[in-house]
């Protein structure tokens, strides 16, 4: 696909505090200026360096059940179509017929019997993206006079991995390894590459689905996610449920580390009462405890002993993020309709409880308080890194 060129983008205009954090030699670190959270031209650079060139978490594979079946998606600047093919593989197209650029779907999701056509002047795709029909097909010649050639002139196909029972999609022409870059991730935060496959997250089934519109930037979100120095503040429900998140050191903070429940709790619930039965394959030492990883850029992965949370992330704006959560469980529990309200009545509370916070936090990434950013405590310094890898990605690149 296209992408900007980097001479076009405007960072020859952003200020100086827009550069990498340094230590300042104390215990406090600085954080990322206000203007990454706020400035049009940050969020572009974003778009284009970040959300289109890396792999995105894009939908649920279960959820393209059938062929046909299709779910729009927005990546970056560009609306995205996943389609389930009539050979049954998940199909990835931008979402632009390629006679005169108009949108193929319009809705977020639905079925098509056959094949994707264009409301604009009819053009017909097949669901591996191939030009099928259009009006006066036959006669449409390209500049040698020869006949269109249906596949050139087919949709713009975009690169696709099904991992975790999830379709991931990058917009890049040359993708980075999905093997190091999510795969990577995971095994980095639990310190084993084979620690996730216990949960056998792909065979499990959606049991609650809740779609959130935050009123924050993106990286507000990942950073909430990542600590737990505010968890004693505003998230009562978790720390009765998980007391070390009371000390203020999240989970991430340490490789392979996952935060033990409390002695008097029986399950990821609420209430503290008992959950449902563990997945199969988890471990006696992942059993009575919560793990969480943070796969870029927009992916959250929440494990406990009975069931499994991913949020998805969309950015849509410097200041608007639609956050796409699942509750997933094993197959029985979710065909024998059993109850499964207070296990998500838990983080349905802490994901409410976070992104206000986010919210509260957006409107003043344009003050002039926080133009120089803030500071990190020890317990967030893990926050660093993230925020030099955002710096990096958004620097001019170094000749």
């Amino acid at each position: 696909m296209t992408t900007i060129d980097d001479s076009q983008l405007p960072e020859a205009n952003l200020p100086a505090a827009f550069s990498a954090p340094a230590a300042n030699g104390g215990n406090l670190r600085p954080t990322l200026g206000g203007g990454y959270y706020c400035d049009q031209a940050i969020f572009a650079i974003e778009q284009d360096r970040i959300l289109e060139r890396m792999w995105f978490c894009a939908v649920r594979s279960a959820d393209l059940a059938t062929p046909g079946a299709f779910k729009k998606i927005q990546v970056g600047r560009e609306s995205v179509l996943v389609v389930r093919g009539r050979d049954n593989a998940v199909n990835a197209f931008l979402n632009v017929c390629r006679h005169r650029g108009a949108a193929l779907c319009t809705e977020d999701s639905g079925t098509v019997k056959r094949h994707l056509r264009c409301p604009y002047h009819a053009w017909t795709y097949g669901l591996d993206g191939k030009l099928v029909a259009a009006p006066n097909l036959g006669a449409l010649t390209d500049e040698t006079g020869a006949r269109i050639d249906r596949t050139e002139y087919g949709l713009m196909r975009v690169a696709t991995r099904e991992w975790l029972g999830y379709t991931w999609v990058c917009l890049a022409d040359d993708p980075p390894s999905f093997e190091d870059e999510v795969i990577g991730a995971v095994t980095a935060r639990l310190g084993d590459a084979q620690a996730v496959e216990h949960y056998d997250i792909a065979a499990l089934t959606v049991g609650r689905r809740i779609v959130y519109d935050v009123a924050a930037n993106w990286k507000l979100i990942v950073e909430n996610f990542m600590e737990c120095y505010h968890c004693a503040t505003i998230h009562p429900e978790l720390t009765e449920v998980l007391p070390e998140f009371a000390d203020g050191l999240a989970a991430q903070y340490f490789v392979g580390h996952g935060a033990a429940f409390g002695d008097d709790v029986q399950g990821f619930t609420v209430d503290g009462s008992a959950g449902l039965g563990a997945i199969p394959g988890v471990t006696p030492e992942q059993d009575r405890r919560y793990f969480a990883i943070t796969v870029r850029p927009n992916v959250f992965i929440n494990l406990v002993p009975d069931h499994v949370i991913v949020h998805r992330m969309f950015p849509l704006a410097t200041d608007r993020t639609v956050v796409e959560c699942d509750w997933l469980y094993l197959p029985e529990v979710v065909a024998e309709g059993r109850d499964v309200d207070r296990s998500v009545e838990l983080f349905h509370r802490v994901n409410q409880q976070d992104f206000d916070a986010c919210a509260r936090t957006q409107p003043a990434m344009s003050s002039r308080a926080y133009r120089d950013g803030g500071v990190l405590v020890p317990s967030e310094h893990h926050i660093v890194e993230f925020h030099d890898w955002v710096a990096a990605q958004v620097a001019p690149p170094v000749p």
